[in-house]
């Protein structure tokens, strides 16, 4: 295994995928499955970027290879969702229904529930670069497609029931253990099950009462129905509704409105589609959930589970752990207001599928992109490790082209500084950009975006108000008029040089110039060159010395300028304010 696989989880496991479709002598095969019963969140995005990675990754090879996406749009509608619940009672109405029969949310102008969150997700991972055939699940079953697979099941359904069996026995020892959790352990069991596309399903009663099927009532719509019988020989399937009192009796052969029960239906669907890469989340890789069962079953439908990794969680910096049924969870759309494509990609590309990571929507976002930059540095000048190259070429491009890049990027930090303190102004953040480099500026604000666009969406959403920037309309006199001698004797170092190796402020206006004289006045005023740096090492006492002298002056800035003790870096903010309002301020 060369050094590259051994840092890269996305062409080892390329490697398998490849080798298992060569051995099972068909064509590579990854899947995602996605339930559009509610927003489609950044922990679910999981499901999709991980088969979408491995299989960009066999066509970059030049192999054969298809990302299904099936969207599990025929699941019932389980509960009426926070926001909705207690406003609108009428909702309650469709629980049990498909969700492609119960209309969107308020305000949407989609067809269905489930088209609204299914439309939302797609927009998404167009802008992300994924490619991927569409599967619904509604079409699958409506059409007939799988009635052949669904008339199987029924007459191998004492078989299934003896696998199934083993795992009730297997929830009900665990069920002993389940009730000593205290009640936010079960809540996170529970939440957990939700989004599996297995939630509130029941497999059905064991022994003879078995059955594999559910059907929809054909009169209410809802799947509150018990199968009361099945004839083998001609398909006739007896069932009654609990809900509206309905009792029918269907031929398996036209009737197509009911599904497999989950744990039936996922093994069905990797045979059907010939799946050879699914990874699922750690609620169905426990014992005794839909994919350990789904090993047992699958070969009774011909086919051998997929290889598939779990896959751990993803959250939201300052948040719990996500959860489509409580709402207000942030989906891929929100993240891709604030942040380009490829540092969204990039965040599921570096972590291996078990390791759990946090998206950051807060201040963070900085950070975030600050090791995205550094990170490209590194790759242009060829300095990158092997694993880190890798990841940032899929986060940057797919097999089919490169994304979307800003021509001009500069720092994050540096432009929600410049957006936050013009409050958006075109002219001057123009003006302020093209001072960082002044033998380079951009020729307009579009060489700045989609990264500009990014950062002035999270400047007016997501910067918490304490941090936001109000440059003093005038200056402070009362706090000027009360400085000793020693801070007097910094301001007009930094505003003029006075006689030392500085000069006045407006020779060096740039973003580089400002930095050296702003960090160079406490260095002067203890003596010492504008360009020393003490050895942390060698000389401990005179670092801290020089270290607190630097935030004391920096204080004193940032109060004479925007009346707090911290703000955006100072070198960008006096690059906003610009020279003559510095002067005024700190005159």
């Amino acid at each position: 295994m060369t050094e590259q696989q051994l840092d890269d989880w996305v062409s080892r496991l390329a490697d398998e995928v490849i080798a298992e479709a060569k051995q099972r002598g068909i064509k590579v095969v990854c899947a995602s499955g996605i339930s559009p019963s509610g927003p489609i969140h950044l922990g679910n995005l999981r499901e999709v970027m991980t088969p979408h990675l491995v299989a960009d990754e066999i066509r970059r090879r030049g192999i054969e290879c298809q990302h299904i996406i099936s969207w599990d749009d025929f699941d019932r509608f389980r509960k009426v969702p926070k926001g909705i619940a207690g406003v609108d009672d009428s909702w309650a109405e469709h629980i049990g229904k498909p969700i492609t029969s119960v209309p969107p949310p308020p305000g949407s102008s989609a067809d269905s529930w489930a088209a609204h969150f299914r439309e939302q997700c797609e927009r998404s991972l167009a802008e992300l670069g994924i490619t991927y055939r569409s599967i619904s699940q509604t079409q699958q079953y409506t059409s007939g497609a799988y009635t052949e697979q669904i008339l199987f099941a029924m007459s191998q359904r004492a078989e299934i029931d003896k696998v199934l069996d083993q795992y009730r026995t297997l929830a009900a020892a665990e069920t002993k253990i389940d009730a000593k959790l205290d009640a936010d352990q079960q809540a996170a069991a529970a939440e957990a099950a939700e989004g599996s596309g297995a939630a509130s399903e029941d497999d059905g009663a064991s022994g003879t009462d078995y059955y594999p099927y559910k059907p929809y009532c054909t009169v209410c719509g809802k799947d509150f129905t018990k199968v009361t019988g099945y004839d083998p020989t001609t398909a006739l399937l007896d069932y009654e509704c609990t809900s509206c009192g309905h009792t029918e009796t269907v031929d398996l052969h036209t009737f197509h409105r009911g599904k497999l029960v989950w744990k039936v239906d996922w093994p069905m669907r990797w045979a059907y589609e010939k799946v050879v890469f699914e990874p699922s989340g750690v609620d169905h890789q426990s014992p005794g959930s839909s994919y350990a069962v789904g090993k047992e079953l699958a070969p009774i439908f011909g086919w051998e589970r997929p290889i598939g990794p779990m896959y751990a969680f993803v959250g939201i910096k300052g948040m719990a752990k996500m959860s489509s049924s409580k709402g207000g969870v942030p989906v891929a759309e929100d993240a891709l207001q604030i942040m380009e494509p490829a540092l969204l990609r990039w965040l599921y590309a570096r972590r291996k599928p078990n390791q759990a990571f946090d998206v950051a929507f807060d201040a963070e976002v900085q950070r975030m992109y600050d090791e995205w930059d550094a990170l490209g540095r590194k790759v242009t000048d060829g300095k990158g490790q092997a694993g880190d190259i890798a990841a940032y070429t899929r986060a940057s491009s797919t097999a089919d082209g490169a994304l979307p890049t800003t021509p001009y990027p500069v720092a994050y930090r540096t432009l929600a500084s410049i957006v936050d303190i013009t409050t958006g102004d075109e002219e001057q953040t123009l003006r302020i950009v093209g001072q960082l480099d002044p033998a380079d500026p951009p020729e307009s604000l579009d060489a700045l975006r989609p990264r500009l666009d990014c950062v002035e969406q999270w400047v007016a959403t997501r910067m918490a108000d304490e941090d936001k920037t109000v440059v003093r309309a005038a200056a402070d006199r009362q706090t000027l008029d009360s400085l000793s001698d020693n801070d007097r004797q910094s301001l007009r170092i930094l505003l003029d040089g006075n006689g030392t190796d500085l000069g006045p402020i407006e020779d060096v206006w740039s973003l580089d110039g400002l930095t050296h004289q702003v960090y160079g006045v406490p260095k002067v005023m203890q003596g010492r060159s504008p360009d020393f740096r003490p050895d942390r090492k060698a000389e401990p006492e005179l670092a801290a010395s020089l270290g607190a002298a630097q935030r004391e002056f920096f204080k004193l800035l940032y109060n004479l300028l925007i009346g707090k003790d911290t703000g955006p870096r100072l070198p960008t903010l006096l690059l906003a304010v610009g020279p003559q309002k510095v002067r005024e301020l700190l005159s």
